[in-house]
């Protein structure tokens, strides 16, 4: 199935005068900011844990505030009344809601007329700092902000699928502001982001997400997404290669993925499998996957907030960490890891309960009441 293409931007609950609308990655370009993205689910009806995002983007939003304001508003000299600094996250919760909500309402209008069945929704939420309000703030905060919401059609791969699979290769280091999610990392014009223009250089063919690491061994996260693997160990804790499995009752299964404090981005989808792992008792770490350990690896899967989980096929890493150093993926010898048979059997457990959790945690698009 082929998307209509449709798509709205709103800015402040307006629509601007553009020639055009602009793609979402076109709209993160042009403009610093928190920014978080959903869909749709069950037919363009359900928002996918909007309330999760809700509360990750004022996160962000509280994060740039007090550490790099910067990256919120354009400009490097910007001075944050502490007013803002001070204000309780409750406060920002409610804030980014209201301001979020009301675009909201009057874009969905506009792009449910237009959404052909079987189509979900793509909606980008950018909430971009104006410093030119900061100078005459009083206590009016929504005035130091501009609200932007993206909304596009979207058709969501299916699941399990070989033509979806996921092939990745490990190719730099972790980003500098990975606990809020910033257009910056896509703009190009922070440190983090002209990083990541570089890393593209480094891509093989066929790989469609580059996973980042500090030291070439422990993997914290891809550019757009949370990994997970599926590692083998024994009673005792050893780790087994994937392959020895002869007796099911000396060896389990560990979930493992990056920790927070590694310096990876908290995302949405992240937690919900978390959450999913503690309610059915799948043994899950907090470690961020070793590369020297892959052998023990039997599955893996990434997640974001658009494809949620995505079972992944192939993992490349340069078998020198300095190679990277080198200007294209040509100038690197490539290590690989194979998943045979994948999706695997935690893999798809997983997926179908991430499904089962966007439909119990679905937030009524008619609740927007639009009409």
């Amino acid at each position: 199935m082929t998307s209509s293409n449709c798509r709205f931007l709103l800015k402040n609950g307006l629509i601007p005068n553009l020639a055009e609308n602009p793609s979402v990655t076109t709209l993160l370009e042009a403009h610093q900011g928190a920014y978080t993205t959903t869909r749709t689910h069950s037919d363009g009806s359900l928002l996918l844990f909007w309330e999760r995002h809700m509360n990750r983007l004022s996160n962000s939003l509280r994060i740039l505030l007090n550490s790099n304001p910067e990256l919120l508003f354009n400009s490097e000299a910007c001075r944050v009344p502490f007013s803002f600094v001070s204000t309780k996250p409750t406060m920002w919760d409610s804030l980014v809601q209201s301001l979020v909500d009301d675009s909201m309402r009057k874009a969905l209008p506009l792009v449910l007329d237009k959404r052909r069945s079987g189509e979900e929704l793509a909606i980008t939420c950018l909430v971009s700092g104006n410093v030119d309000s900061l100078e005459e703030l009083e206590e009016n905060f929504s005035t130091a902000f501009d609200v932007y919401v993206h909304v596009g059609s979207y058709v969501p791969p299916l699941f399990g699928i070989h033509q979806n699979r996921a092939r990745l290769a490990v190719v730099g280091r972790g980003r500098g502001v990975a606990n809020a999610k910033y257009s910056d990392w896509v703009r190009g014009s922070c440190s983090d982001g002209r990083q990541r223009k570089q890393l593209e250089k480094l891509r093989p063919p066929y790989v469609n997400e580059l996973l980042l690491s500090n030291n070439g061994d422990q993997i914290l996260e891809g550019c757009l997404t949370n990994l997970f693997v599926v590692c083998h160990k024994d009673v005792n804790g050893d780790y087994h290669k994937s392959s020895q499995r002869d007796n099911e009752s000396t060896v389990s299964i560990e979930l493992q993925t990056a920790p927070i404090r590694d310096g990876v981005l908290p995302g949405v989808v992240r937690q919900v499998i978390l959450d999913i792992c503690s309610r059915n008792k799948i043994p899950v770490r907090e470690i961020a996957p070793s590369w020297s350990e892959r052998e023990m690896w039997s599955e893996a899967f990434i997640t974001s907030s658009l494809r949620l989980l995505q079972h992944v096929e192939v993992i490349q890493a340069p078998s020198s960490w300095e190679s990277l150093d080198t200007q294209t993926w040509t100038d690197v010898t490539w290590e690989e890891k194979r998943f045979e048979n994948a999706p695997g059997r935690i893999t798809a457990f997983i997926q179908k309960a991430v499904m089962e959790m966007a439909s119990m945690e679905g937030y009524p698009v008619s609740l927007f009441d639009y009409r």
